[in-house]
């Protein structure tokens, strides 16, 4: 594909998400060969001019992408520009003629992206807006990309597609999950079907189970009043875990495209079991110590109800019900002021049918038939890499077990991986949707959450600190033991 020269305009532009993550990703693609040529428009309420909107983006990148104040003023120097939305004429119709002057300005050729780095609860007025002005409708192509989360539930996420689909294309447009954008989760792809050792492992046969982690360590911070409103299973499971899962669980695609990829994520999100009680386990953080520092439990939260039942913990155990996995519990957790911030998959292997050992492995608890079992572990963040690890012979006298690794590192390797947005960000410019979200993906997993959003049900509680409730614990530990 190439990248044809284009005008980014970014909803939300004097914003957190656009300052720490878009403006930087951004740089970074320019610095990269063959770098596409393109123009920002910033546009948001506050009311600045080009040369306000420059220093806000020179700022930026000296303090979230490290990049150097000379090389800063002189980034994309006479392309940078902004637009108020507080005119008293219809702000979209100003916003459009300016966008279609400044493609004529830098010869454009009319190709578009309006990205939306905006509150959720925006997005219907801006996406009504953009339609209605004729935003959608440019001399060449046009792309609208939103951020998560896409609907609170699935009522409010088919009214947001039914918009979005009354103004755009679906092929227009790119729902964003940055998770998907990271090295390691595009590398399952290649893991698997570039190499023939690991895709015959890939079913029930093989594999015991499947354990999908996203760790935080910090609290809520200055995100609780929409925290309180969301929490763990929207905030994270619904989308980042459940995206993991799709791209572990599928099947080979027909093709390395976004249809053929799109096509078996969704195959395997229409394939899971409706969730029950007993597979969700629901928990708040409690006081506790974090990094050596006492902090407070979530209820004492400033801008948090004293009575509030949003978790902060979740944990779900899914099944997919098809051949490949039929039997197979995807485990899937998420937490706040949790012990570190990590983010992993643990593919567990099945035990040998019969061990020739006793005891375990030197340091690791027997489980199953007494030998520690075999992981596959991908690690997303915050290092990137593979390891798998597996049992060998102490050397010395006795046939002592010890665990070991085999490890591939990303940084050792390749050095710094860019962030995620930035191999986003330059899909989108080249209009590649195959790590975007569709519609029928969004509503699909909503599916799967829905039932359960506003159930009764026990709230448990974990000291920050630590990694969660003991309830979740449990869940594993009865699977290993066969429920005993």
């Amino acid at each position: 594909m190439t990248t044809e020269p284009h005008l980014f305009v970014i909803f939300g532009a004097t914003g957190d998400l656009n300052r720490r993550k878009l403006l930087p990703a951004l740089y970074e693609i320019t610095q990269q060969e063959n770098a596409p040529d393109f123009a920002i428009l910033g546009t948001s309420r506050s009311k600045l001019s080009d040369k306000d909107f420059d220093k806000l983006v020179r700022e930026s990148l000296v303090e979230f992408a490290g990049v150097s104040k000379k090389d800063a003023d002189h980034w994309l120097e006479g392309k940078l520009h902004y637009q108020s939305l507080t005119q008293e004429n219809d702000p979209y119709e100003e916003l459009v003629k300016r966008v279609h002057a400044l493609e004529k300005e830098h010869k454009l050729k009319g190709n578009t992206v309006y990205y939306l780095s905006l509150p959720p609860q925006v997005f219907p007025k801006v996406i009504e807006g953009l339609g209605k002005s004729g935003a959608n409708d440019g001399d060449g192509w046009t792309r609208l990309v939103v951020e998560k989360p896409f609907g609170q539930d699935l009522a409010s996420a088919k009214t947001l597609n039914d918009l979005v689909h009354s103004h755009f294309k679906e092929d227009q447009v790119y729902r964003i999950d940055h998770y998907l954008g990271k090295e390691t989760v595009q590398n399952m792809l290649a893991f698997r079907f570039a190499n023939s050792l690991f895709e015959p492992l890939w079913n029930r046969d093989r594999i015991d189970r499947v354990e999908i982690t996203v760790a935080e360590s910090l609290g809520v911070e200055e995100r609780a009043g929409y925290y309180d409103k969301s929490g763990a299973l929207r905030d994270m499971i619904q989308n980042h875990l459940t995206q993991l899962l799709t791209v572990i669980g599928m099947d080979v695609p027909a093709g390395f495209n976004a249809n053929a990829i799109r096509a078996e994520k969704l195959k395997v999100l229409k394939a899971i079991r409706p969730l029950q009680d007993e597979d969700i386990i629901y928990a708040q953080y409690a006081e506790g110590e974090t990094n050596g520092k006492k902090v407070k439990g979530y209820l004492k939260e400033d801008g948090v109800d004293t009575k509030s039942k949003t978790p902060t913990y979740v944990a779900a155990r899914l099944h997919i019900d098809n051949w490949r996995w039929q039997g197979v519990p995807f485990y899937l957790r998420t937490g706040k002021r949790l012990e570190s911030k990590l983010t992993e998959i643990a593919i567990v292997f099945h035990c040998a049918p019969i061990s020739l050992f006793e005891g375990g492995a030197d340091g690791d608890p027997a489980t199953g038939n007494g030998v520690p079992q075999d992981v596959l572990r991908i690690n997303v963040a915050p290092e990137q890499g593979v390891e798998m690890l597996f049992n060998i012979k102490k050397p010395g006298q006795g046939m002592i077990l010890q665990r070991q690794r085999l490890a591939f590192d990303y940084d050792e390797v390749f050095g710094k991986l860019p962030d995620a947005y930035t191999a986003l960000l330059f899909d989108v410019m080249e209009g590649d949707r195959t790590l975007f979200v569709g519609a029928d993906e969004v509503e699909a997993s909503w599916e799967i959450y829905d039932p359960v959003l506003n159930r009764e049900h026990e709230m448990h509680t974990y000291p920050s600190g630590s990694w969660g409730p003991t309830k979740a614990r449990e869940f594993i530990e009865d699977w290993e033991t066969g429920g005993e």
